[in-house]
This record gives C-alpha cells, sequence and structure tokens, in this order.
C-alpha cells in the first residue's frame, strides 16, 4: 500500500441494506476494474511528485487471486493467508497495536477454517496458516507507518461484519470489502489538520504555563509547520524530512510573529519560550503510548520497533528545534506566572484540555463523533492530572498514572456506549499528557553542553512516559478480560 492508501477510510456501512451479500458481490464486480484504475491513478501521481522507482513493490491482490470466485472457507490456502494477512495490515496501518492486529487475524482465521501463527512488527506481519492438508507463509509489510483512528474503527466492524457473514463471501468479495477501506480518502484537508494542530499545540502551550501571546505565536506556527508537514508527504517526500522542515517552519513563524507582536505590544519578545509549543504536533504520542502497551501483552518486537521509531522521531524533531534556538537565539525559559484563581484555572484548564485532545483527534484522522469522545475523556483525565500534581503536591509521575487510568476506565465507558474502539479515545487523551516539554529541554540542554539538566530533564521525561502505558495498561487489565489473560 502507498502512503496516500494509508491514510484512507470505509465509508460508514450502510444499515439499512436488503442484501449485504449481493451488495458485497457488486462490489467485487466493480473490483476487478480497480488494478488498471489504480495503475492510471499511479501514473497521475508519479508525474506531480516524481517519484522514480518503489522501493517497496504494491501487492496487485486482484491479480494473484486462484480461487476469485469461490466461497472464502472453500478457498485454498494461499488465498486464506492473502486474506488473513491483507486483514491485519490494514489494522496495522491504522497504528493499532500488535494485540490487536493478532486479535483481528485470529477473527478471520475462524471464518477460514486455519489456524495461523502470526509475528507483528512495527510495519511488517509475517504469518503461518495450517490446515488440514498443510501449512503456508506469507510476509506482508506497509510502505510507512501513521495514525488513522477511523481506519481502525471501521476494520474492526469489517471484522464483525466478516465474523457474522464472512462464511458466505467469495475471495473476491472479501477483497472487495477490504478495498473499502484501503482507497477511501482521508476526512480532512491539510488547512483542516492545520487548524487543528495550531488549536491543540494552543492549548498545549498554556497547559505548559503560557499566556496569550506564546498561544497566538504557537497557533501560527503550529498550524503553518503541520500544513507544510502535511503537503510534503502528500507528495511521498522522506518522512523525517517532513519533520525536520515542519519543525523548522514552525519554529520560524512563531519567531517571526513575535517580532510582529514586539512591533505594536512592548516587551513581546520576551514570550519566546512558546517557541517549544509550536512544534508539539510532532510528537509521536500515538506510538510511544502503544510500544507500552505492547511490551506489557509481551509483543517484544513489535514494542520495541514502536520505541525505537518514537525516539527517532523526538530526536530528529528536537534536534532541528534546538539548531533553530542556537541560530536565532531562543532559549526555552520557564514561563511568567499568569496569576489566575484557581477557580478560573480549573474551568481554563478543561477547556484547554479538550481542545487539545480534540485536536490531536483530528490528526489522527478521527471523525468528529470520536474526537468529541476523546475530548471530553481527555478534558477530565488531563485536567485531574494537573489538579493532583499543583493542589495535592502529588509527584508529576504519580499524576501521570493516575490521568491515564483515569483516561482508560472513562474511555471503556464511552466506548461501549458510542460503540467506538478503545484505542481511538484513549490514547488520544493522554497524548497531551506526554512530557514535549520535558524533553526538548533535555536535548537543548545536551546541545549547550549543560550535562546536569540536561539529566535532569530526561529522566522526569523518561518517568512520566513509562507510567502513561502503565496506566492504560492496569485501566484495560481491570475492564477488559481477554487483555488481562495471558491467552
Amino acid at each position: 500500500m502507498s502512503d496516500r492508501q494509508m491514510t484512507s477510510q470505509e465509508p460508514p456501512a450502510s444499515d439499512g441494506a436488503s442484501s449485504p451479500v449481493a451488495a458485497a458481490r457488486e462490489l467485487a464486480r466493480g473490483a476487478r476494474a480497480l488494478p488498471e484504475a489504480l495503475r492510471e491513478l499511479g501514473a497521475h501521481r508519479a508525474r506531480h511528485t516524481r517519484v522514480s522507482h518503489q522501493n517497496h513493490m504494491p501487492v496487485p491482490w486482484h491479480e494473484v487471486l486462484d480461487d476469485h470466485d469461490v466461497r472464502a472457507p472453500e478457498a485454498g490456502i494461499a488465498d486464506k493467508s492473502s486474506l488473513i494477512c491483507r486483514l491485519g495490515l490494514l489494522k496495522l496501518s491504522g497504528g493499532s497495536g500488535a494485540w490487536r492486529v493478532r486479535e483481528a487475524m485470529n477473527a478471520a482465521a475462524e471464518v477460514l477454517g486455519v489456524t495461523i501463527s502470526t509475528d507483528v512488527s512495527l510495519t511488517s506481519i509475517e504469518c503461518t496458516c495450517f490446515d488440514d492438508e498443510g501449512s503456508f507463509s506469507e510476509v506482508a509489510s506497509l510502505t510507512t507507518t501513521g495514525v488513522n483512528t477511523e481506519r481502525i474503527w471501521q476494520t474492526e466492524r469489517l471484522v464483525r461484519d466478516l465474523t457474522r457473514r464472512g462464511a458466505e463471501l467469495t475471495v473476491g468479495e472479501w477483497h472487495a470489502l477490504m478495498d473499502q477501506i484501503e482507497h477511501r480518502p482521508g476526512n480532512y484537508a491539510p488547512w483542516q489538520v492545520g487548524l487543528a494542530s495550531a488549536a491543540a499545540c494552543g492549548a498545549f502551550v498554556f497547559l505548559l504555563g503560557g499566556g496569550p501571546i506564546e498561544m497566538f505565536c504557537a497557533f501560527v506556527g503550529a498550524g503553518l509547520g503541520m500544513v507544510t508537514r502535511r503537503l510534503m508527504a502528500d507528495r511521498n517526500l522522506t518522512h523525517f524530512a517532513c519533520i525536520g522542515v515542519g519543525v523548522t517552519v514552525a519554529c520560524l513563524a512563531y519567531l517571526g510573529m513575535l517580532w510582529l507582536l514586539s512591533l505594536v505590544i512592548p516587551g513581546a519578545m520576551d514570550h519566546e519560550a512558546g517557541y517549544i509549543g509550536a512544534m508539539l504536533f510532532v510528537i509521536p504520542g500515538f506510538p510511544l503510548i502503544t510500544s507500552g502497551l505492547d511490551l506489557a501483552k509481551l509483543d517484544i518486537r513489535s514494542g520495541v520497533e514502536r520505541l525505537v521509531y518514537a525516539c527517532t522521531v523526538i530526536v530528529v524533531a528536537t534536534l532541528v528545534a534546538w539548531l533553530v534556538a542556537s541560530v536565532v537565539r531562543l532559549r526555552p525559559d520557564d514561563f511568567a506566572p499568569l496569576g489566575l484563581s484557581p477557580t478560573i484555572e480549573l474551568a481554563l484548564r478543561l477547556i484547554a484540555s479538550f481542545t487539545g485532545v480534540y485536536g490531536f483527534s483530528v490528526l489522527f484522522n478521527s471523525p468528529h463523533r470520536m474526537a468529541l469522545a476523546a475530548g471530553v475523556v481527555g478534558a477530565l483525565a488531563n485536567t485531574l492530572r494537573l489538579t493532583l500534581a499543583d493542589a495535592v503536591d502529588m509527584p508529576p509521575e504519580a499524576a501521570a498514572f493516575v490521568g491515564a487510568l483515569c483516561a482508560g476506565l472513562l474511555a471503556t465507558v464511552a466506548s461501549r456506549r458510542a460503540g467506538l474502539p478503545r484505542i481511538s479515545i484513549t490514547v488520544p487523551s493522554i497524548v497531551i499528557m506526554v512530557p514535549g516539554l520535558y524533553l526538548y529541554r533535555a536535548v537543548y540542554y545536551m546541545g549547550t553542553f549543560e550535562t546536569i539538566a540536561a539529566l535532569n530533564w530526561i529522566v522526569r521525561a523518561i518517568m512520566i512516559v513509562l507510567f502513561l502505558p502503565m496506566g492504560l495498561a492496569v485501566a484495560r487489565m481491570i475492564t477488559d478480560s481477554d487483555w488481562r489473560h495471558c491467552s
């Protein structure tokens, strides 16, 4: 699958269809013409993106079928393996952890009448299928990694649908249903994603202690930086180049807005500390949290790869930001006190937490209903965390654990009532708790050879990052009997 295909979505299923099987067969008939259409689309994109070759060769799912018109449970083991691997690949491309990917593949295997042994990593799946006649091994991989919470949701709906009626469908009809998820574009245009990122980072700056000037400049910087990153990603440019350029644009835009404000507001240049908030849209909270959940379930390969990827993104982003800060002489100083009363501060924290989580959910391609649910859960959980750290003087690490535990418990209730995947609510709701400020300050002080300060900030950041997935894991153990057990 290509980078753009990874951000595609499935349209909501029609509950009023008189014959779901007939609808799937209609899709399958249209699927035979899909390869030619995709080739034309690829040629069109190549003319605009100047892609000279494809390092990851796309899998022509519709051209390698042996039993296209045979009912899926009666097909050969090779076709069954392809169905299972492709379903797992769809779930993995949305950002799900290894346990949930394996759960979806197991459900499909039961419908198809085979047994599977699966190993899941950050971008690939290795699967061996067994039946009465023998075994078949297959490896499938993604071209890149990303987060798409609506894809996770739609894939879970597809798994439930296949569990009920998958035995009635042909191999081609299974692929046609997966085509709907794979080839639908995302929900938001680049400017909408940029606006959501701007709102989230502006809210993040307030939660860190910034005032109106820092919030406004971070709003502009994060918006321009995210739009730049999104436009580059849509042209299939290198992943980390997109991150580096996006962070550079965000920091320079923050400084530019601060300079413009200084022309009319005396002392505006004293608010330079907020430039950190302008780059927080690149902090990989989703893989950072899911890596902890994978490690908790002993999915070591997936957990370690996600952790390494998240750390690599953080290092690239913070090094670029440090380089920009060094050139223009910015320094991550503490924010000036705002002098707000406890009641007003509590109310503003609720609003800012909701705005931040909602904005990050839009970055993850969540539909509005899902983003609202995550926003409400995140507002309550994050405000509780900040209140415990300030009013009760609880250590920030312990407050992070309580906040994540609260988010996990509230998300369980919300997911059951709204019919949404738990991960699409829990992870966005605690991404705002990831200590991006601490991580950046650690790298900044490393660059200035202030070793003691760098070690202080990196240890504090690591402790909080460890306690966030731990809180989610405990909440899931309490509320999910399947996840609570080893098998």
